[in-house]
């Protein structure tokens, strides 16, 4: 089964690489996540991520300049269609401090990991392997379906 099959039907959260890879065209991941992103957009997966996501995928654009590619994450992670991102708040900032004490998490990883714990997603797609061993929500990477 692909992933976009696997995901089909559920409510997931997306961290920031699967939007860089999608956005910027990688050459091997790019490929593998351009379905679920189409899945999203025609209703049949319902995603969500955090401003975290936001902050982490501009640094690069706003440092080169590249104000086209800015624009385009703003508009893919606050306009979205199926993809809903949602502020850090003291519930989550509260949460991902327990994920911090419990798994050594770094704050970013355990932000991203309280937001969809929080709102109730089924998935985590991430590529970051420092996150497979968390008990709290299933964590897919991408490298794992290629």
């Amino acid at each position: 089964m692909g992933l976009a099959e696997e995901l089909k039907g559920m409510l997931i959260f997306i961290d920031t690489s699967p939007f860089i890879y999608f956005m910027e065209k990688h050459p091997q991941y790019g490929k593998l996540v351009r379905p679920v992103f189409q899945m999203i957009d025609a209703g049949e997966i319902e995603a969500i991520t955090s401003t975290i996501t936001l902050l982490e995928v501009l640094v690069k654009p706003l440092r080169e300049g590249n104000k086209v590619l800015a624009e385009r994450y703003r508009e893919i992670l606050l306009g979205s269609k199926g993809l809903t991102t949602y502020e850090v708040g003291h519930e989550a900032s509260q949460m991902a401090a327990n994920l911090r004490a419990t798994y050594s998490l770094r704050t970013p990883d355990a932000l991203q990991v309280s937001i969809g714990q929080l709102y109730g997603a089924e998935k985590f797609l991430t590529n970051d392997d420092r996150l497979k061993g968390l008990k709290e929500i299933e964590v897919l990477t991408l490298h794992d379906f290629l």
